[in-house]
């Protein structure tokens, strides 16, 4: 297998440097640290059990209840005070 030559800064390069290990090259020091992290969002889908996805909707209908909630309540604020604004200007 062929070899490539890659240019990174020199403080990416010490970063790569403290976690090689000591009997591992840098090529097999990049290659573990891709194989951590290289993660397919496949694998872990349909994973959520029942209780979570139960206690998932119970969190999402509590948030929009919420949302609803403050939504109505600035809107009562804001006729209220139009009724102010329109009052005031029916006595002036």
């Amino acid at each position: 297998m062929g070899t490539k030559t890659i240019g990174i800064r020199e403080d990416v390069y010490e970063r790569l440097k403290a976690r090689k290990r000591e009997d591992e090259s840098f090529t097999d020091l990049v290659d573990r640290i891709l194989d951590d992290t290289t993660v397919d969002w496949r694998e872990g889908f349909g994973t959520l059990t029942e209780g979570d996805a139960d206690e998932l909707e119970r969190i999402v209908e509590d948030s929009r209840d919420r949302t609803g909630e403050g939504l109505s309540a600035r809107q009562r604020e804001a006729l209220d005070e139009l009724a102010d604004v329109e009052a005031d200007d029916e006595t002036a």
